[in-house]
């Protein structure tokens, strides 16, 4: 586990770990804001990732978590503030552009094709690196062979890495609901991402799939040397793994820390709980 990392406090006041501070963060947000007609979904969120971290987003259902995601990545564009990946700015852009920075992500709901082979699937994610096009797509012209021979090596490796190489062939949506969810892990990775973001990974998941969650998780973040940021509602996972975490209730943080800080703040307990009865 993790969650025993040294913090530091930047002075945007996100704190990142000790061993990242004297790197530029992978993900910064400030004041990160939208409104959907006179509804304000989310304000004044400010946040800076560390390049190694793993971080917790959590907050009442509602809160506006998966929210900030679509706004990390661009399926939104923010009403206010700015959003930087690998200190590039990412406004006015798609979300393809968005993932060639350097951001990638998974849905709360599975979001494979599920008729396609779990290969494919992963070399669906191999298009910021493959280089090939429509016209050798079709003709299987101009190195397109040779570019599909690298992806199916690429894409085997990824999926060696989960113990799912053996699986390669078989159609996505035959596999087990957790080996689903790990294949939507390892289509984002495929993308070569900087910093992943995870929504609700753990979501039907039985205890021991948890489990084994948490240990690839750790393993990702330690073998890619990326960044992780997960929305999770099981807080033994937020609790045991995430070095920061920040808490959103109606669309605002209402508090950052390490997870001991955040297990006894009085704020999260209300937001989560509910006032003590007077």
């Amino acid at each position: 586990m993790v969650a025993d990392t040294k913090m530091v406090e930047l002075p945007s006041k996100s704190i990142v770990p000790e061993r990242d501070v004297n790197n530029s963060p992978i993900l910064e947000a400030s004041n990160l804001g939208i409104d959907f007609g006179g509804l304000t979904a989310v304000n004044d969120f400010t946040i800076a990732v560390g390049r190694t971290e793993i971080c917790g987003l959590i907050g009442p259902n509602g809160a506006g978590k998966t929210t900030v995601f679509n706004l990390l990545t661009n399926v939104y564009q923010p009403t206010r503030g700015a959003i930087m990946v690998d200190g590039y700015p990412t406004a006015q852009k798609t979300t393809a552009q968005v993932s060639r920075l350097g951001i990638a992500r998974t849905f709360q709901n599975i979001r494979l094709f599920s008729k396609m082979s779990v290969c494919d699937n992963v070399k669906i994610g191999l298009h910021n690196s493959i280089q090939t096009n429509l016209f050798s797509s079709l003709t299987h012209l101009g190195g397109h062979n040779r570019w599909e021979k690298i992806a199916r090596t690429r894409a085997l490796e990824l999926l060696d890495f989960f113990n799912m190489a053996h699986l390669a062939d078989a159609p996505a949506g035959s596999l087990p609901y957790g080996a689903q969810r790990r294949l939507e892990i390892v289509r984002a990775l495929a993308t070569a991402p900087g910093i992943l973001l995870l929504d609700e990974p753990a979501a039907g998941m039985n205890p021991s799939e948890t489990a084994e969650l948490m240990e690839n998780i750790i393993k990702i973040r330690d073998t890619f040397k990326i960044a992780i940021m997960l929305i999770e509602h099981d807080m033994n996972l937020v609790m045991g793994i995430c070095e920061g975490i920040a808490v959103l209730n109606y669309g605002r943080i209402i508090a950052k820390g390490t997870p001991e800080q955040i297990r006894s703040n009085p704020l999260v307990v209300e937001a989560y709980l509910g006032k003590k009865a007077e």
